[in-house]
């Protein structure tokens, strides 16, 4: 196969996906002088960054002046079970807050205290309030803004273009193999640094909250290159995704809903959370619900209840009452908010999430529980990278946001993850427009042989199967 008819485009820094932390790899490594391209299988915009509505989890202080970044640090800690690479979760809680403040000057919209300050709300594993947020739908805003940005900027963008192999020379990178997907013609990418953007494999599930695109793609594109992979072994089931009707079953129910009020029970209208509380979390958690309910308005003087608890700890025990037969009708639990905050504050702190179920289930949250269950949501593990720089061990390999491991231990807090790929998507496009840099007048060449090879991989799904009675059916034709 020929590959003098290939398009080809020269950059310095590739970023492969457009979520929130290509889209801010991206406006670093342009800012710090590279010539920079973004390359996206779907539509700009359409990022899982999105799913992420709570807010952006980041210590600023401005409901509860008690919190830090060491409260930020030892909440991240102990919500991933003391696995996380320490530095990573050290630089995030140190950074995240001058990264939303960026943010807003980049133009972005944040609810505000009386005094004026960007909201804060609370979520689970967290000590203090610590969520920046516009109503229930932060990842849309942040999507917004970054996007916004990064074109006013003059970044190019490659929508619709699926990248199927990093090239490499020797063992440095030196660029990316893709097709468009609208017309299959091949296209070739020549550049001395490749960031990896591309999100997670929740669509490996038949229950996720993950949309098409997140089927591992950077993962398996670093693991063929030579990078290596950590904490693989931990995928979080977000405890609140819709479970009926089946059209929507995984979509995922914010975990706001609980931060504003909402409390889980189970076919008996019991809050069965109390019985779950692991001895980790005991002397911070409210044992009885008059405390628990005491918490939304004295947080001093009350413990936090047991529907905060993270991530893993709700999901477990959602599903457990399920299969002790204490679960709802369509086989999840509920989720009730309606009894406890009247209509306009939900339809004001929870808009989203109001028209989602309105319109996907016949719900009124407002007058009824919500059915609820665990759904696939976000993947731990991903490309081991430098803290600092979020290089691989692949020259000129750099990964950002949930394609890459180790900040998140063995359990994401809700929020970290927008105020991750702020934090690590600047480093990442900053340190990928470094390593350019450094290599000015010997940079690595794209091997025509390699490309080749790619793009015989590419359409050997499409040739016809050779079968010891002679030719198969090809089902792609």
């Amino acid at each position: 196969m020929s590959t003098t008819d290939f398009e080809r485009q020269t950059y310095d820094v590739v970023v492969i996906g457009a979520g929130g932390a290509g889209l801010r790899a991206a406006i670093a490594a342009h800012d710090a002088g590279a010539r920079t391209a973004i390359v996206c299988k779907s539509l700009l915009g359409k990022a899982h960054t999105v799913m992420a509505e709570g807010g952006i989890a980041a210590a600023m202080g401005n409901v509860w002046s008690d919190d830090s970044w060491r409260v930020h640090f030892r909440d991240t800690m102990r919500g991933g079970k003391m696995l996380n690479n320490w530095r990573m979760a050290e630089l995030h809680a140190q950074e995240a807050p001058e990264r939303v403040l960026e943010l807003e000057e980049w133009g972005a919209l944040f609810d505000r205290t009386p005094e004026g300050l960007i909201s804060q709300r609370d979520f689970g594993g967290h000590r203090f309030a610590r969520l920046a947020h516009v109503g229930d739908r932060t990842g849309l805003e942040m999507i917004r803004t970054l996007q916004q940005h990064a074109v006013a900027l003059g970044i190019d963008v490659f929508m619709e273009c699926t990248i199927t192999e990093l090239l490499k020379d020797g063992d440095a990178i030196a660029g990316a193999f893709g097709y468009w997907r609208e017309s299959g013609r091949f296209i070739v990418f020549e550049a001395p640094t490749v960031v990896l953007a591309t999100g997670g494999i929740g669509k490996s599930y038949q229950v996720t909250s993950n949309s098409w695109e997140y089927t591992g793609d950077g993962h398996a594109l670093a693991l063929r290159a030579g990078a290596s992979l950590i904490n693989m072994e931990f995928v979080q089931f977000h405890p609140t995704g819709m479970v009926w009707p089946p059209s929507v079953k995984g979509i995922l129910v914010t975990e706001s809903v609980r931060g504003d009020g909402g409390v889980l029970r189970n076919s008996e209208g019991k809050r069965f959370m109390f019985d779950y509380i692991p001895e980790y979390f005991k002397a911070e958690t409210a044992d009885s619900e008059a405390e628990a309910d005491r918490w939304y308005t004295d947080k001093a003087a009350n413990r936090r209840p047991p529907e905060l608890l993270p991530r893993d700890e709700v999901a477990r025990a959602i599903n457990a009452e399920i299969k002790a037969g204490r679960g709802s009708p369509h086989g999840g639990v509920f989720l009730d908010i309606a009894s406890r905050r009247d209509a306009a504050y939900i339809r004001k702190r929870l808009p989203s999430m109001y028209h989602q179920f309105k319109e996907l289930a016949d719900v009124d949250i407002t007058a009824e529980a919500m059915e609820v269950g665990p759904t696939c949501h976000y993947v731990m593990g991903g490309v081991e990278v430098d803290p600092d720089s979020g290089a691989s061990i692949v020259p000129g390999l750099y990964a950002a946001g949930e394609v890459a491991g180790g900040m998140h231990g063995s359990n994401r807090l809700g929020g970290n993850s927008l105020s991750d790929l702020l934090v690590f998507g600047r480093r990442a496009g900053l340190n990928a427009a470094y390593h350019a840099k450094r290599l000015a007048g010997r940079l690595p060449a794209v091997d025509d042989a390699a490309v080749r090879a790619a793009a015989d991989v590419a359409v050997a799904p499409f040739a016809a199967a050779v079968e010891e009675s002679g030719p198969g059916e090809n089902p792609y034709t």
